[in-house]
């Protein structure tokens, strides 16, 4: 079983299932996908808003190795993002010398406002913890007390890891950051990290035709009693 956590937001609903729909679209392999909503994760989750935080998961998706009870591996994924590839061909990179697999970017965004007004903030590491193959049994210093009083660039910095050299390098194509990375024709993963498609102000972002295209496949029913119903008409 493939174990994915997706990030939700209250304020883009439509964005998780979007997503999930992408995943389980074109998976080869069953998928388990949960949500990281704020509102499941009362009995562990405590922490205050950051007035810098854009999302309502910015610090909840470090429980995931936790929420897997530190067994196994689990993928975790931003909710603003859409998976154009067999998510099992990410799954399949595992590798057990390494604590953590993210692609590594160099992203140093121009900009100082992103989606629905949010502060766009820099940092080394940025966007590295949008994607996340988690080896749970290493990640054992990501106890709930940590998550809930660590800093933010301690998370997203991965400084509760021991050292870098446990953190594996994913391809690029696994997370292509929309309006950013270079040209991709083929992205395996988009990430509209600087604000969806379904945002009036970036209806026409990098990709936003495919993340459409995904949300009417997903609202797409075959009404076969209809179509029988013309049929015998006709």
């Amino acid at each position: 079983m493939i174990r994915v956590f997706i990030g939700y937001d209250r304020s883009e609903p439509v964005a998780f299932s979007v997503c999930a729909h992408s995943i389980h679209a074109r998976a080869s392999e069953p998928v388990s996908v949960t949500p990281i909503m704020l509102s499941q994760l009362g009995y562990i989750f405590n922490r205050e808003p950051n007035p810098l935080q854009s999302t309502d998961f910015a610090f909840s998706r470090f429980l995931v190795p936790l929420l897997s009870e530190y067994e196994g591996w689990s993928l975790f994924i931003d909710g603003d993002m859409i998976v154009m590839d067999d998510i099992a061909t990410l799954w399949s990179l595992r590798d057990e010398r390494f604590a953590i697999q993210v692609v590594k970017h160099e992203h140093c965004p121009k900009e100082t406002i992103k989606f629905n007004g949010a502060t766009q903030t820099r940092y080394e590491k940025k966007n590295w913890s949008s994607v996340i193959l988690f080896n749970n049994r290493l990640c054992t210093a990501l106890t709930q007390d940590y998550v809930n009083t660590a800093s933010g660039l301690e998370l997203h910095q991965f400084k509760w890891l021991a050292d870098d050299d446990l953190i594996g390098a994913l391809p690029q194509r696994w997370n292509h950051l929309a309006d950013y990375t270079a040209q991709d024709k083929c992205p395996a993963l988009i990430h509209y990290t600087a604000g969806g498609p379904y945002f009036e102000n970036y209806k026409d972002c990098e990709y936003s035709s495919e993340w459409f295209d995904e949300l009417n496949h997903m609202l797409y029913v075959d009404d076969v009693s209809e179509q029988a119903e013309h049929n015998k008409a006709s």
